[in-house]
């Protein structure tokens, strides 16, 4: 008889791997507002030798921490995965935004709890860090190419990175719309939450998205503003890496937002790893992150 327990002891010992490695410092560190949060924290390239075919400059990639849009979870658990970036060859700008405040609000978490996400805070920021990129990656990596720019993002921020990669395609009355699409070479979403419709069905992380949108009164009116798999097709090329055994944002998800791209006549990457769950794509001593950065490099170069 299959051990019913296994799966979950497979999925502790990845998330415990993942978060053993001591958080690396950047090289600088720039905010684009005036909240604690609104910052980013840049990565040169380790080594700025590497032949880059057509280029000299590096490949830029951003990165989105995931966290379940939580405040408990912060940027700095993801800097060993830009640090494993930028020892590859890329430049990386690993970006910080408002995330839930303790307690619970209206449709939140329950008394006490962490909640998921601000609105429309949240949004706010991301779209802010990604508008002020440019400027802020002239002065503080002169050695990265932005015309190379990939957005990657885990988890959580792998919504964040598809939703950064769909503003022109937003609601028109959207605070966050573009009049373009961002000049992106791609988007890299690791086991994204991808498809609010989904994750709810399966109590993705706690209903994170429900919350993330302020609630069940509040999630069916926002939905259309913040959920990647309403907002198609993009015309940014996106791969969506996901682990088969991951238990945290099951395959399902990903699987429904690359269906929806279908349908909307996109077609977008899905790189299913084998025994492989949730923590490994961020992870520097797993295998998995050397498929995800192979990913990013095949965007980026």
């Amino acid at each position: 008889m299959p051990d019913a327990a296994a799966p979950r002891d497979a999925a502790a010992a990845e998330e415990e791997s993942a978060f053993s490695h001591a958080p690396v410092e950047p090289d600088s560190t720039a905010a684009y507002g005036d909240h604690p949060d609104q910052v980013i924290d840049f990565y040169a390239p380790r080594d700025p030798d590497a032949p880059v075919p057509g280029s000299q400059a590096a490949p830029l990639v951003v990165v989105l921490h995931g966290g379940a849009w939580r405040a408990p979870y912060d940027r700095r658990h993801i800097t060993p995965f830009a640090d494993f970036l930028a020892r590859r060859g890329f430049a990386v700008a690993n970006v910080e935004y408002r995330r839930g405040a303790p307690g619970a609000p209206e449709g939140g978490a329950g008394a006490g709890g962490p909640v998921a996400g601000r609105w429309p805070d949240t949004f706010d920021d991301v779209a802010a860090a990604l508008d002020a990129l440019p400027d802020l990656v002239r002065q503080a990596l002169p050695q990265a190419d932005a015309r190379r720019t990939v957005v990657t993002g885990h988890s959580a921020g792998g919504h964040l990175a598809l939703w950064a990669a769909a503003r022109h395609v937003l609601p028109a009355d959207a605070p966050w719309r573009t009049d373009r699409p961002a000049p992106l070479r791609g988007v890299v979403a690791l086991a994204p939450i991808a498809d609010f419709t989904v994750a709810g069905k399966l109590d993705v992380c706690g209903g994170a998205a429900q919350q993330l949108l302020g609630g069940e009164r509040k999630f069916l009116e926002r939905q259309p503003y913040a959920d990647p798999s309403l907002l198609l097709p993009t015309g940014i090329a996106t791969t969506l890496v996901q682990g088969r055994t991951d238990v945290v944002v099951p395959q399902a998800v990903a699987e429904s937002y690359a269906e929806a791209a279908a349908k909307a006549g996109e077609v977008v990457g899905l790189t299913l790893l084998g025994e492989v769950g949730h923590f490994p794509l961020i992870d520097p001593a797993a295998d998995a992150c050397a498929v995800v950065a192979e990913e990013i490099a095949q965007l980026a170069w």
